[in-house]
């Protein structure tokens, strides 16, 4: 019999079948979705999340400027005054203004060329400026705002400051083959040195005609630097020279008047009432004489005087303390001066290119001061010094003079000297000068 195997729709096995078909087809058709758009677990993260998480970079807040602050550094030129280099800053009335406020500080008429000076400003406009004067002191100018209500406020201040120095104290030592100059400069130190040391021991030693080769000297002295470089000598605290066998020594103390002086080891001044010469490292040209042919008017007479041949422009000094009693021009002495000093003695000082500022009759001059210049005016075949001295009118030998000592140490401070050698004295040998050397207080 055939039988018909047909699904009934009133059947319950009918029914399970149609279930089951939805279901997969619901299946299917959440497959194909999902596999078009991604499934949840999908750890990748779709485009715009990702552009939607990047940060955004936002410009940096704009930082406040502050004035621009410049140095503008310039070296004075031949030529140059305060207006010409100021007024690229200033306006004439400003310089006028700045220029009477420097006059009782630093006259800006005494500008100097090479002279290193710097203006500072802020966004163009000066703050200050410096101009350094010498190897000791600068000068500042600093232009202050106009207070309300003070008509008589200056628009400048001007003030002087020392140049700050870094300091170094040495022993430097030489010995003599021709000159002093030369054998400083052979110790490997500025010739300058040599004009100190012929300063301390001028009254003991002359130094145009007492020299020997053998001669040695031996100095402590404080150095000074800037920024590293060397900037010369502060001071010399004590030296030591040997001549034609003779050892001279100074020392370096304040006396009881608040003066510093050299002494030597046993206290007395290095100091004397006159120098023995009036010009520093000359040959001698003509000695004193009581008959000498006279080179211009070919005669024989006496000649007071010791003539010292140098350069034009050398500068002479007063042998001792005085007052000046002539200042004049002669036929045949030139260009002259006459000091006054104690114990009725008078120098003088003739064929004199020109004369220092200030000289005048009735000046006093001091010890070692520059009065005059060297020159050939008057009867004089070249440039040279004809130096005389007079004592109560008559005319003695500069070269035969003994001239004593200034004060020495006081019995108040002989004690504090004694310590003071004893301290120093070691410093100027080379076999007990080891490491840095430590400078006693009363010698500062």
């Amino acid at each position: 019999m055939n039988k018909n195997y047909r699904f009934s729709s009133s059947g319950p096995k009918r029914k399970k079948y149609l279930v089951i078909a939805g279901v997969c087809a619901a299946a299917l058709t959440l497959s194909a979705l999902f596999g078009i758009f991604g499934t949840t677990s999908d750890t990748s993260t779709p485009v715009a999340a990702v552009e939607q998480e990047k940060t955004v970079e936002q410009p940096a807040p704009a930082v406040p400027q502050g004035p621009v602050k410049a140095v503008h550094p310039g070296i004075v030129g031949n030529g140059d005054t305060a207006s010409s280099i100021l007024a690229q800053w200033f306006n004439p009335a400003e310089i006028h203004e700045l220029a009477q406020i420097c006059k009782p500080v630093f006259p800006l008429r005494q500008l100097r060329a090479g002279q290193p000076y710097r203006v500072y400003t802020e966004d163009g406009v000066v703050t200050r400026l410096e101009y350094e004067i010498d190897n000791d002191k600068f000068l500042t100018i600093t232009p202050q705002k106009k207070q309300e209500g003070v008509e008589a406020c200056p628009s400048f201040t001007a003030e002087l400051h020392d140049i700050p120095y870094d300091y170094k104290t040495v022993r430097v030592a030489g010995t003599v083959s021709s000159s002093l100059f030369e054998a400083v400069e052979q110790a490997g130190e500025n010739a300058s040195l040599a004009i100190v040391l012929a300063d301390i021991f001028g009254w003991e030693i002359d130094f145009i005609r007492d020299l020997r080769e053998g001669d040695k000297f031996s100095a402590v002295v404080e150095k000074r630097y800037r920024d590293g470089e060397f900037k010369g000598y502060k001071r010399v605290l004590a030296a030591s020279f040997t001549n034609q066998g003779e050892l001279h020594e100074g020392f370096r103390m304040k006396d009881e008047y608040g003066v510093y002086q050299f002494f030597n080891a046993e206290g007395g001044n290095l100091r004397r009432a006159f120098l023995k010469a009036p010009l520093s490292f000359q040959r001698i040209s003509s000695n004193f004489s009581r008959s000498r042919l006279h080179p211009v008017l070919k005669t024989y007479r006496p000649h007071y005087g010791v003539d010292y041949a140098a350069p034009t422009g050398t500068p002479v000094h007063a042998i001792g303390d005085g007052t000046v009693t002539k200042v004049a021009r002669d036929h045949a002495a030139g260009n002259y001066i006459k000091i006054r000093h104690v114990n009725g003695y008078e120098s003088g000082y003739l064929h004199l290119s020109r004369f220092a500022k200030g000289m005048k009759s009735g000046k006093r001059i001091r010890q070692g001061e520059t009065i005059g210049y060297v020159g050939s005016t008057g009867y004089a075949t070249g440039p040279h010094l004809d130096f005389r001295i007079q004592k109560n009118g008559s005319y003695l030998n500069p070269r035969q003079i003994i001239s004593p000592r200034s004060e020495p140490v006081s019995k108040k401070q002989m004690g504090k000297f004694k310590t003071l050698v004893q301290e120093l004295r070691p410093m100027l040998n080379p076999e007990t000068t080891v490491g840095t050397i430590t400078v006693p207080n009363e010698s500062n």
